[in-house]
């Protein structure tokens, strides 16, 4: 029987492969809402135990995560209440976070609101190397763990379209990308530079993963948050270039964006992702579809609508699981089941680990 890595390394690189692979990413408030109700096991230190671990699943993040912000380990706090806390980051942006529940942070103010104060404050200090940015110990240790496990193991990261909307803010960022594109060249230019400046070290001296996740929301529920041809000429030419340089480790690449990603496919697949998760269906994303057209270029990971798993309807969770696996098999697809987003609170561990009782009993190509 093949292993996880096995699976999965098979499934990007369009290799024979004896089934479906399997992930998900229950948020922290879900696994201890699971803890709290329905017994999901936790650690000496009371925290939910690794999801990975606990349902086997195929692929599991091992860092880097290393600080991407201009001014490294910055962290300013404005205001805390015992609800929420709002701090500036090192790219001096102000945001709003919940203590004790997940959530997208509040955008409260932008100091990198101009190619001036980009170009002064934040710049030089992306140039070069910084080794301090980067656990290298932790991210080759958890590597090893998962190899020993047999896991198809990543490293992931955001990427310069998350980064710009962390730094600048929407509104500025918008405006910049139709009225200052130079300035969007020269951020991207800095940050793909910076990326491969420090991935190359981690993959040197922490070890080579199995391939690399880049995380980046580039629609929301109504579509793209700006035009295919924008993203053509000012964001995705830094990615192909990104995805070239991983490819030149031999390591495939899966775009993680949420939102409706329905109008940039072309552009997805012409520049060598090699892999898309997670489809949101209320975003009108499809897997079904995108697998009729780009089956033969591209692994997808995801693409269960998460109400089918919030409902608790069991008929209506047998019927969608089965209804994607017997689709995708129908047009040869490579496809790693999962939700077409994350797995709120909404979920029942139940419900969830039912879904998956169904996905094993026709996960076999």
């Amino acid at each position: 029987m093949q292993t996880s890595f096995e699976i999965i390394d098979g499934l990007l690189r369009n290799q024979p492969v004896e089934r479906m692979g399997v992930n998900d990413a229950p948020w922290y408030d879900t696994l201890q809402k699971w803890a709290r109700e329905e017994g999901y096991p936790t650690n000496d230190s009371d925290d939910p135990v690794s999801p990975t671990d606990y349902f086997d699943f195929d692929l599991c993040g091992c860092g880097p995560w290393f600080d991407a912000m201009p001014l490294p380990d910055y962290k300013e706090t404005i205001e805390e209440t015992d609800q929420w806390i709002i701090s500036r980051n090192g790219a001096g942006a102000a945001l709003k976070y919940w203590k004790h529940k997940s959530g997208t942070p509040e955008h409260i103010d932008f100091l990198m609101n101009s190619r001036r104060a980009w170009d002064n404050l934040y710049r030089p200090h992306l140039l070069e190397l910084n080794r301090q940015r980067l656990k290298i110990e932790e991210t080759r240790n958890e590597l090893a763990k998962r190899r020993a496990q047999g896991k198809w193991a990543f490293y992931g990261h955001l990427f310069i379209w998350e980064l710009m909307r962390q730094s600048m803010g929407d509104i500025c960022m918008y405006e910049s990308l139709l009225l200052d594109p130079d300035w969007i060249h020269d951020y991207n230019r800095v940050y793909t530079d910076f990326y491969k400046t420090h991935f190359r070290i981690l993959i040197e001296e922490a070890g080579k993963p199995d391939g690399i996740w880049l995380y980046e929301d580039l629609g929301y529920s109504q579509g793209l948050f700006c035009s295919p041809s924008a993203l053509e000429k000012l964001i995705f030419p830094y990615y192909k270039e990104i995805i070239d340089f991983f490819h030149d480790f031999d390591l495939p690449v899966v775009l993680h964006s949420c939102g409706g990603v329905t109008e940039a496919l072309p552009l997805i697949v012409d520049v060598g992702f090699d892999g898309l998760n997670p489809m949101e269906v209320k975003a009108g994303c499809d897997v079904l579809k995108y697998a009729e057209q780009y089956g033969d270029r591209l692994a997808f990971f995801g693409g269960m609508d998460k109400k089918i798993l919030e409902s608790g309807n069991r008929s209506l969770i047998k019927t969608d699981v089965e209804r994607i696996i017997e689709g995708m098999k129908g047009c040869g697809a490579r496809y790693v089941f999962g939700s077409d987003h994350s797995l709120s609170p909404n979920v029942r561990l139940a419900d969830f680990k039912f879904a998956l009782e169904i996905y094993r009993q026709n996960m076999w190509y």
